[in-house]
């Protein structure tokens, strides 16, 4: 942080922003990312953020930090991530007046420099009038990638068709292992087919439709809209979406790699021991797992993973974040027969420091879930993916991952250890994977790029930096 404190002093531009997260671990870290990088710019930052899974300030001794109710009960708070999208319907309601009170006494307080503009996540769907009834620029951060947030255009669409009916009936069928067939494309949306159709479980899905066409459309009336992305990866996308959005765009990403030593702002706890794991390890053989800080997966999926693993014969790190199997607080289903087949190349943490995993030498291979932070995060060190989304813009990521980018093996059909195997030997020591691991050293090169003076990244950020001062 000491390096944070004299790049501010050095440039300190005598203006605040005030930025507003979402409260969900994917959402929280990039907003916190930016806000280091606005900060090492000059400008001084406040974080306005809920009760619920508030960010720890000491973490971040250079922040002023505004918290405020957002009216979840303690049942509700505890049981979030069985239904997320009626926990964040659920907010958007509850936040608004408080998030209006909170920003009127920040207003109209004592601060040393005057607000230059509000930065929030673009699924806040309340901000764009809470910030014209003050006459505050606001300036909208989507935390997924650029092609995935354009599917929100084409969603309606899609819906009134009857795709996402069409996918219901699928995902029924009595032969889960269906493979993909040429009739289940979209011609709307290539290279996505009917499965990639995002979804997230809830007890009323018209809460994820309202939910998704709001995210998409109020970012119309913002003043500007940021991206963590780059363009080299997404020219195409961007291209799009400045015809979509009236709004200027910043793509400035990867926001994580800004900083030399690896910035994290995780709200769980990571387990550092699995560092000195992969010290002991050769260079590019361990495979890393790790499905998220929401996913929650079946005791059969569990026990195919692990026998997978096993049979796989591969060094694996593999991260099982507590009550993340169903029926399980951690470890209970896994065997005993499976400590002994995989007693020393396997290592199992509850949570583990990803940006340091990721970056390590003996990291070969992530098998993840495909959310666009680890997505980009792998990207940015050159680590190839096995690919095996969730919900929600997963899909959509694993999509482009595997059959655009070609830089990932996707788990698509039923989960069978087997095929999991099969999926770990072709990733980590086969031929294929070495063609994946090329193609994705390329896209680090680019990252590297795009982050040095004169690279799309950097240029793009003192583009914001600029605009912001315009104010």
């Amino acid at each position: 942080m000491e390096i944070l404190a004299e790049s501010h002093s050095q440039k300190k531009k005598s203006r605040r922003l005030l930025l507003f997260p979402l409260p969900l671990e994917g959402h929280m870290n990039p907003m916190l990312h930016l806000a280091k990088i606005l900060y090492s710019e000059g400008f001084s930052i406040t974080i306005l953020h809920t009760n619920f899974n508030s960010p720890n300030p000491s973490d971040h001794p250079y922040f002023t930090f505004c918290s405020i109710p957002e009216g979840l009960s303690e049942t509700e708070a505890a049981t979030y991530d069985e239904d997320v999208i009626a926990t964040v319907s659920a907010m958007n309601v509850r936040c608004a007046d408080p998030f209006r009170d909170c920003l009127a006494n920040l207003l109209s307080g004592d601060l040393k420099e005057p607000v230059a503009c509000l930065i929030t996540d673009a699924v806040w769907d309340f901000i764009g009038a809470v910030a014209a009834s003050f006459k505050l620029p606001w300036i909208a951060l989507p935390t997924s990638n650029i092609s995935s947030f354009l599917f929100c255009d084409a969603y309606p669409y899609l819906r009134d068709k009857g795709y996402m009916a069409t996918k219901d009936s699928l995902l029924n069928e009595a032969v889960p292992e269906l493979p993909l067939l040429e009739v289940e494309d979209v011609p709307e949306l290539p290279p996505l087919s009917i499965k990639d159709m995002p979804e997230i479980e809830t007890g009323n899905p018209d809460d994820f439709f309202h939910l998704i066409a709001n995210m998409f459309n109020k970012p119309k009336s913002s003043s500007g809209m940021i991206w963590n992305s780059f363009e080299e990866l997404e020219d195409a996308a961007l291209l799009k979406c400045h015809e979509v959005f009236r709004v200027r765009q910043f793509v400035i990403g990867p926001s994580h790699k800004y900083f030399q030593v690896p910035s994290s702002s995780s709200l769980i706890s990571q387990d550092k021991n699995s560092i000195s794991w992969l010290d002991k390890q050769e260079p590019n053989s361990v495979l890393y797992i790790s499905f998220g800080s929401t996913g929650m997966i079946n005791e059969a999926d569990f026990l195919e993973i692990a026998w997978g693993l096993a049979n796989s014969k591969q060094p694996f790190l593999w991260v099982i974040r507590p009550g993340s199997v169903l029926g399980s607080e951690w470890l209970e289903h896994l065997p005993n027969e499976f400590y002994h087949m995989a007693p020393e190349r396997g290592c199992i943490v509850k949570w583990a420091p990803q940006l340091e995993v990721l970056a390590h030498p003996a990291t070969g291979g992530f098998w993840t879930h495909c959310g666009w932070n680890s997505t980009l995060e792998s990207i940015s060190e050159g680590v190839p993916l096995i690919c095996w989304p969730f919900f929600g813009d997963q899909k959509i990521n694993a999509r482009y991952a595997t059959d655009v980018w070609k830089i990932g093996i996707h788990l698509e059909h039923k989960l069978e250890r087997g095929e999991i195997e099969k999926a770990i030997k072709r990733l980590m020591v086969g031929t294929e994977g070495k063609e994946i691991r090329e193609r994705i050293m390329c896209l680090k090169e680019k990252v590297d790029i795009c982050l040095n003076k004169g690279g799309s990244s950097y240029q793009s950020l003192h583009s914001l930096v600029s605009y912001i001062l315009s104010f």
